[in-house]
């Protein structure tokens, strides 16, 4: 029973860095908008476009913010979403009382900051500027905690395959006789 719940243990970690993982992927293609973003505001900043060429531009930025938006709302990993939401937070259980809680992130773009934005203006493209160099700030911020923690139950899951791997030995060290000895004892007392 000890070795099925230390393997399960193990399991439910390998899933916990799977679902850690997934919202990770997705954080990743925030960051290629958010680059686009910023390219998008540097670009319409220059007073080499016209007004027309901005709103195009713009027009690019805004289906950003909508596909950021996008993103953070409708990933998840079985149903469970962590990236439209700084409240909630997800148990990793190990068996054994033995659990890490995993915190959700809010990655929308209210939580950035960037719904204000707006590059149809040299001086709004200015402003988006440091408005999306802090969003990007806030993700890398999101982002590297979901690394910490699944660099954590990797360790969890190193440690819990050793565990299992010596309950293992041990049972079977207990439970296993040596049947060349026990031949040997029956024919001696026969």
């Amino acid at each position: 029973a000890d070795v099925a719940v230390v393997q399960q243990g193990a399991r439910n970690a390998q899933d916990g860095i799977s679902m850690l993982q997934t919202m990770e992927g997705a954080m990743a293609t925030i960051d290629e908008a958010l680059i686009r973003m910023k390219e998008l505001a540097e670009q319409a900043s220059t007073g080499s476009y016209s007004t027309q060429q901005r709103n195009i531009m713009n027009a690019e930025f805004q289906e950003m913010i909508n596909e950021i938006d996008r993103i953070a709302t409708t990933t998840t990993f079985n149903s469970v979403g962590m990236l439209d939401s700084a409240t909630g937070s997800n148990i990793i259980h190990f068996g054994s009382g033995s659990s890490i809680e995993v915190y959700s992130v809010d990655i929308r773009s209210t939580a950035l900051g960037l719904t204000t934005a707006d590059i149809s203006t040299a001086a709004g493209a200015m402003s988006a500027l440091d408005i999306v160099t802090s969003a990007i700030q806030t993700k890398d911020s999101a982002r590297s905690s979901f690394g910490y923690m699944m660099n954590r139950i990797e360790s969890t899951s190193d440690v819990l395959s050793i565990q299992a791997e010596n309950l293992l030995a041990a049972e079977s060290r207990i439970s296993e006789v040596d049947v060349a000895t026990e031949m040997a004892t029956l024919t001696r007392n026969q």
